[in-house]
Order: C-alpha cells, then structure tokens, then sequence
C-alpha cells in the first residue's frame, strides 16, 4: 500500500507546477525548524512564525495541505489579529481641529437656553464679539436641542409600514491582503426577504443607484427606503425620488433604527465569513449567493409548516453550530472549490 501510494505522489509531482513545490519545500521546512527548536519544550511559535504562515496563504491557494503543527483556522484568527493590528495603526490619531475648551461650551448651552430664537449663526457672531474665535459649525454642535412634539416610536413605524419598507447598508470585508470590499444589501421588511446583494471595491454614489435599479425594476420599488447617512448613498436621492420611494434616514450612531440588515450583517459574520479567508470580489460574491441560497431555502420550509416551527421542531430561522461541532456545508465546499480552482 505504501508502494502505491508513494507512486501516486510522484505522478502528483510530476504534474505540479515547480513554484509550487518550492511553496511546499518551504512550508515543511519551515515546520521542521520550529519542531526542532521546541524539541525540549512544548510547541511554540513566534510572531515571524505566524507572519511566515500569513503571507504563505496569500500567496498560494494550497497551504492548507502541507500544514501540520497548527489548524487552518488558526492561520485564519492570525491574519484577523494582523488586520485589527493594521486597521489600528492606520486609524491612529493625527493632529487635527483643536478642541473647544470645556468653558467655552458651557457658555454656548447658556446663550442657548437663556436665549431660544437664537440660532447658531448669532451665538457665532455674540462669542466673536467676545474674542473667542470658533467656527459656526462647532457652535451648532454644542447647542442645546429644542423640545419637540411627542410621536410615536420607531418601532411602531416599522410594524405599521413593514409591507412598504426596504432596508439597505453597507458592511466592509477585508480581504487576504488587507484590501477593503464593501457589500450592498437591501432588504425587504416584509419577510426580512434579502432583495439584492452586490460587492464592490470603490462603492460610489452612482453605482449604488444602479444597484436600487436593478433590485426594484418596473414597479417593485418600495414606498419608504430606510439607510444610513453615508456618503456612499449621496446620489440615492433622485433615484429614489423617480421610483416614487421616500428615503428615511437613521439617527447618526443608532444602528438599532436599522436593527434588520444589521441583524442579518452579524449573522453572516458569525456563520460564513469569519471561518474563511476572502480573495476577490467575485469569489466573495459567490460565498455570499451561497448563503443566501441556503438562508432562503430554510425559510420556505419554516412557511410551509408553521406548526412544527411553531412546536420547535423545526426552527424558522438558520441556526448553524459552532464550526469546530459541525461540518462545513456543501454550498460553501462547492464555493470554495470553485474559487480555489479558479
């Protein structure tokens, strides 16, 4: 049997490209050298280890099979740790607008409160008068917001329009070499019916109105688009607008006014992307098809027998174990099989 099998591995080497037997020969010496060096201790790997295994997998497909000291989703929580690593020294503070002083804003909510019909550009004008240079937009901030009139609750505008509303948002996944690729969703509140999915490298404001158009052709636009304020939705307006959609906007930093696409980002997350590594956009877009295939299927089933949801014998929605307690699913080995081949 070993005869046969050691046969099978020279035909193999035969076919191999020489590239990728060097890749190899290094992976397993590699390996040997930290063997070697823990001979007398338990297995230890240092950080040029781990930015060794790192770079290996971005530079080829195959390093999962030479890999035998540690699993491969060790190597996936590594380059997550290098990315969190990079994404904070590239957000670092820089110097930037100095910061308005404590008195000085203690002073803006008096005028404020003891004067209510002004407005930020007088207050502006009252603290120049005092020899404190501000800008008006810094003077609007710190204002003191006026009462309005009670209305009913955000959760209460979802329930009653959930059959004419769509959600849409954007979330970011880094790929192997730390490049950024924004995904668009849209979905439908009715159902929580995942409308559209579409990836990206440089989400634009006119490529983001071409999305909406392809997701709602004809007369399938919604009557009211809730999204968040980012620039990336700027050219939406007028899209919306001749669609015959009104555009809600969240609240600045209140993703729970948005709680169904984010809800469905952080399952995602959790289920799919965070057991893998992400190479390009199409093989991103195919995982994310994927998902969506198998999300939909299992809520038909939960509609077609409400009973058995409802006594628990069948969940309506995907619970999917840890990935350590299950196998990987078929419609992510077929996606990946597909990305690696290509």
């Amino acid at each position: 049997m070993s005869t046969v099998f050691a046969l099978l591995s020279a035909l193999w080497n035969c076919v191999r490209s020489r590239a990728e037997l060097q890749l190899e020969l290094l992976a397993l010496r590699q390996q040997i050298h930290v063997l070697e060096r823990s001979r007398r201790s338990r297995l230890r790997l240092s950080r040029a280890d781990r930015v060794f295994w790192v770079w290996l997998s971005r530079v080829w497909t195959g390093w999962r099979r030479p890999l035998i000291i540690v699993q491969p989703a060790t190597v996936i929580a590594w380059h997550r740790q290098g990315f969190q690593w990079w994404w904070r020294w590239k957000s670092r503070r820089r110097t930037g607008r100095p910061l308005v002083s404590p008195d000085v804003r203690a002073l803006i909510r008096t005028m404020c409160e003891a004067n209510p019909l002004w407005g930020a550009p007088r207050i502006h004008g009252e603290l120049l008068k005092l020899g404190l240079v501000i800008s008006q937009a810094s003077v609007a901030r710190y204002m003191v917001g006026g009462r309005r009139p009670p209305s009913q609750t955000w959760r209460t505008c979802l329930t009653n329009h959930k059959h004419q509303l769509m959600a849409a948002d954007f979330f970011v996944v880094p790929t192997v070499t730390y490049r950024l690729l924004f995904v668009l969703v849209l979905l439908a509140h009715d159902r929580r019916r995942l409308v559209h999915l579409a990836v990206t490298a440089d989400p634009t404001a006119v490529w983001t109105a071409q999305q909406l158009r392809e997701a709602c052709p004809w007369d399938a636009s919604p009557r009211f688009l809730v999204r968040e304020r980012d620039h990336a939705f700027d050219g939406l307006s007028a899209t919306a607008n001749a669609m015959g959609s009104h555009e809600v906007l969240a609240a600045p930093g209140a993703p729970w006014q948005n709680s169904y696409v984010e809800r469905f980002i952080g399952s995602v997350r959790r289920e799919c992307l965070d057991h893998m590594l992400v190479f390009n956009e199409s093989g991103l877009l195919q995982v994310l098809r994927g998902y969506r295939g198998a999300t939909w299927s299992m809520s038909i089933r939960a509609s077609a027998d409400p009973h058995r949801c409802r006594s628990g014998n069948l969940a309506p929605r995907l619970r999917v174990p840890p990935f350590w307690k299950s196998p990987v699913p078929s419609v992510f080995v077929s996606q990946l099989t597909a990305m690696s081949v290509s």
